[in-house]
């Protein structure tokens, strides 16, 4: 070999020694980040019995509720052996919408933010009892709901209503876990009435309430829940799990959807749990904070955002 031949071998030599690294480069930040983004996409949470990635749930759930939403009534009938209707009257009532605050002047209506209230079931209700009850004019609900379908449905409904077309009703298409549109310390009234179980995030749900709530605003909640007698808690699920996805496939033609919604009430924290997270998102709890509807079919939580005082 010729001595320029030598050195152009070992000059080569030398620059892969100086540029290709012993070990195979290892991006720490970018391994954290692909095992982060990983852990998101992994992390499971309950569709009814079943288990899934927390990112498909609200589809899941959103088909589930665009398939009922025109017989939303009929499911609510079966699943509360028909005394749902019962339970939001009292609701409503134990909340008085419209009455004046305890001291100080009277402010001009409240403001309430209804949850998963699509079909304006509970919002009606609200407006009806501010009105006729309390003679307020001006308290306004706005209507929140994830599914596009059940807020149709509430629009047709409120057509028969005297608050149709006007500014103390208003429907709002967005997830209750974020909602980036309300401002803070805004809402007078929160309230979500069968439809907190179907949450992906419930504990981020309850912080976002919590976030929106005026000083002294009141988190109102009812929900199906579990029956504390052990004899009637049989009946009742033998009557959940084998008599309503049958039915539901008679009525709607629809046996997975309405098995899923049974599924889901059994899922569901119970009452004691769920208080717990209500205090954990900040709430004060009045009295045992969760009053037994029927023998704990139902049951109604509420919790109040403390007053700071200067």
């Amino acid at each position: 070999m010729s001595s320029r031949s030598a050195w152009r071998a070992l000059h080569h030599s030398a620059k892969c020694s100086a540029f290709k690294p012993a070990t195979p480069y290892r991006c720490f930040s970018c391994t954290r980040q692909a095992h982060e983004s990983k852990s998101e996409q992994d992390r499971m949470t309950h569709f009814g019995f079943t288990d899934v990635p927390e990112s498909e749930k609200a589809s899941r759930v959103g088909a589930v509720f665009s398939s009922v939403a025109s017989s939303y009534d009929t499911m609510n009938d079966l699943m509360s052996l028909g005394i749902h209707r019962l339970w939001k009257d009292h609701f409503v009532r134990s909340l008085n919408p419209g009455s004046p605050p305890p001291a100080g002047p009277h402010r001009k209506g409240w403001n309430i933010l209804d949850i998963a209230g699509g079909t304006g079931d509970i919002a009606f209700r609200m407006l009806d009892h501010a009105t006729n009850i309390n003679h307020d004019i001006e308290t306004r609900v706005t209507i929140s709901d994830i599914n596009a379908e059940m807020l149709a449905e509430g629009r047709k409904r409120s057509i028969n209503t005297p608050y149709y077309n006007t500014s103390r009703l208003d429907f709002v298409e967005a997830n209750a876990e974020h909602m980036p549109h309300i401002a803070d310390s805004s809402v007078d009234l929160y309230t979500v009435v069968f439809g907190i179980r179907n949450f992906t995030d419930k504990q981020a749900a309850l912080n976002e309430a919590y976030r929106v709530l005026k000083p002294g605003g009141v988190f109102a909640c009812m929900e199906f829940s579990k029956v504390d007698n052990p004899v009637f808690d049989a009946v009742y699920k033998r009557w959940n799990f084998s008599a309503i996805p049958m039915i539901g496939q008679l009525v709607a033609g629809d046996r997975a959807s309405y098995q899923y919604l049974v599924e889901s009430i059994e899922r569901f924290p119970s009452q004691e749990e769920f208080r717990g997270m209500i205090q954990k998102a900040g709430f004060m709890i009045p009295g045992k904070g969760y009053e037994n509807l029927t023998g704990g079919i139902a049951a109604i939580h509420k919790g109040i955002k403390p007053i700071v005082r200067a």
